[in-house]
C-alpha cells in the first residue's frame, strides 16, 4: 500500500471503513454469517458440513454471492477502465441500496444477497494489470505485512516497514467500521443498511475527485 498515491490511500481506508461496517450488520442479521469475509464462511461450511447442518447452504450461498460480485465487478472495472473507481463503486453502492430495501422490507435474503454482491463488487476498486491489487474487505494480507514491519523493527533490518504502518491503518479503518456498524444495526436494523449506502455513495464522490485529479495530471 505504501507504494500507492496518498489520495488512493485514503479512498482505501473509507472503503475497508465501510466494509466493516456492512460485514457487522450482516453478522449480526445472519446468525454470525459473514458477507465480506469469506475465510469465516469457508470454516463455517466445514463445521456446518461436518455436523450435518443445513446451515451449511447459507455459507456456501453467501461464498458465491461473492465470487459472482468480484466478477461483475472486474467485468465493469474492464469497462469503464478510465473511470474504474467510481464505476465500480456506483454498482456496488446499487446492490447496497437493493440491500437495504430488503432490511426495510424484512427480507433478510435480499439484505444478505444484496450485500454479499456489493461486497464482493467493491474489491475491484483498485486493480493492477487486470487484476485486484488491494482487497479492502479482508485483511489477512494487512496484518502479514503488520507482522513483516514488527518484524523488521525488532531485528533492526527495516523490511516491510513502510508497508507496515498503511496495512495497519486499513485493519483498523475496517476494525472501527465494524465497531460502528454494530452499534448501529443494533440501534436500528432498518436504518443501519441505510447509512452503509450513503457511506459508499460519499466514496462514489471521492473517487470521481481522485479520477478527474488523475486524468488532468495525466
Amino acid at each position: 500500500m505504501h507504494t500507492m498515491a496518498r489520495a488512493d490511500r485514503l479512498l482505501a481506508y473509507a472503503i475497508a471503513g465501510a466494509a466493516g461496517f456492512v460485514d457487522a450488520a450482516g453478522f449480526l442479521s445472519a446468525d454470525r454469517y459473514f458477507v465480506s469475509f469469506m475465510s469465516g464462511n469457508t470454516t463455517r461450511l466445514g463445521v456446518e458440513l461436518a455436523s450435518g447442518s443445513k446451515a451449511a447452504l447459507v455459507a456456501l450461498l453467501l461464498l458465491a454471492g461473492f465470487v459472482v460480485g468480484v466478477m461483475l465487478g472486474a467485468i465493469f472495472a474492464e469497462r469503464f477502465e478510465r473511470r474504474r473507481k467510481s464505476a465500480v463503486l456506483t454498482l456496488s453502492v446499487s446492490f447496497l441500496a437493493l440491500a437495504a430495501v430488503g432490511q426495510t422490507f424484512g427480507s433478510t435474503a435480499i439484505f444478505l444477497g444484496g450485500a454479499v454482491l456489493a461486497m464482493g463488487i467493491i474489491n475491484n476498486v483498485f486493480r493492477r494489470n487486470g487484476e485486484v491489487a488491494l482487497g479492502v474487505t479482508y485483511m489477512t494480507g494487512a496484518l502479514v505485512r503488520m507482522g513483516e514491519g514488527l518484524a523488521g523493527w525488532i531485528d533492526g533490518s527495516g523490511r516491510g516497514r513502510r508497508g507496515a504502518v498503511p496495512s495497519m491503518i486499513l485493519w483498523g479503518s475496517l476494525s472501527f467500521g465494524g465497531l460502528l456498524g454494530a452499534l448501529a444495526f443494533l440501534e436500528s436494523d432498518t436504518g443501519a443498511p441505510w447509512l452503509a449506502v450513503a457511506w459508499v455513495a460519499i466514496l462514489v464522490l471521492g473517487a470521481r475527485r481522485v479520477e478527474s485529479a488523475d486524468l488532468q495530471s495525466s
